[in-house]
């Protein structure tokens, strides 16, 4: 009570109407000076300045033309194997010799490309139908590689063409050659079933690989190409790695998407 009754008697004094009222200590003007210069700094960069950001999807390197199963179209067992797996095969080459009772069948290419998986084996014994080989599509044995890369479909529209491509391959280690450059050649509008992606690389267990969060939209990345470097194409780094690089090598791309305003995620 007695500490009431002089706050009280403190409020109906007029004593000290007359004294002057400080509003704010010199401190506390620098820190408001502070804050209202940061205030208008974010306000100018989010109107002039830009962010970036990348959206980053598995794939494989690939010359782009597709694939094809070769099948044995007798039952039997193989007698030869005339080629081996990375060979390029020119078209209706022959593959695999099939004995049969009735004879000798042999198995021949449909379209020139690389061998990328040879099933039959010499003594194996293969059925009507059974996989042989799987052949990717290439017109010429240096014909360029590419990369395929599957993003989520709800993804896809945000990725301009032209966009550029940081591409980690998976035999190349990337902390001694660093990342494969490359920039987005063309978009898939159509999200692709694991029989399509299977179909086109020759693989179902990829096809599983690329499709396991659901049917993705297919982005082509035309690899830039670079006559300093042993591969033939550019690196982040000056000449990347010693060895050449084949299709169908799995690799992870990172996809720079376009730059943004800060003050566009703001306005409708």
């Amino acid at each position: 009570m007695q500490f009431r009754q002089k706050a009280l008697s403190k409020l109906q004094s007029p004593e000290e109407i007359d004294l002057p009222v400080r509003f704010a200590r010199p401190q506390g003007l620098l820190v408001l000076t502070v804050t209202v210069l940061a205030v208008l700094a974010a306000s100018v960069w989010a109107v002039t300045g830009t962010v970036s950001s990348s959206l980053s999807a598995p794939g494989v390197l690939t010359h782009a033309q597709g694939s094809y199963i070769l099948q044995s179209p007798v039952t039997g067992q193989v007698v030869d194997v005339l080629a081996d797996e990375g060979d390029h095969v020119p078209a209706d080459a022959p593959l695999v010799r099939v004995s049969t009772p009735q004879g000798t069948t042999v198995v021949r290419t449909i379209a020139a490309g690389r061998l990328t998986t040879l099933v039959a084996t010499i003594g194996s014994v293969v059925t009507t139908g059974a996989d042989v080989a799987a052949v990717e599509r290439a017109d010429k044995e240096d014909a360029p590689l590419m990369a395929m890369l599957y993003v989520p479909a709800d993804r896809g529209a945000e990725i301009p063409v032209g966009a550029s491509v940081d591409l980690t391959v998976q035999s190349v280690p990337a902390q001694r050659y660093g990342v494969l450059r490359g920039r987005v050649k063309a978009v898939g509008r159509t999200a692709q079933t694991r029989q399509r992606i299977g179909a086109f690389l020759g693989s179902t267990q990829l096809a599983e690989q690329f499709s396991q969060h659901g049917p993705p939209v297919n982005v082509l990345v035309r690899l830039e190409r670079s006559s300093s470097t042993k591969t033939g194409y550019a690196w982040s780094t000056s000449d990347g790695p010693a060895f050449s690089i084949d299709s169908m090598t799995l690799a992870s791309g990172s996809i720079h998407l376009a730059e943004q305003r800060p003050v566009d995620w703001l306005l409708p």
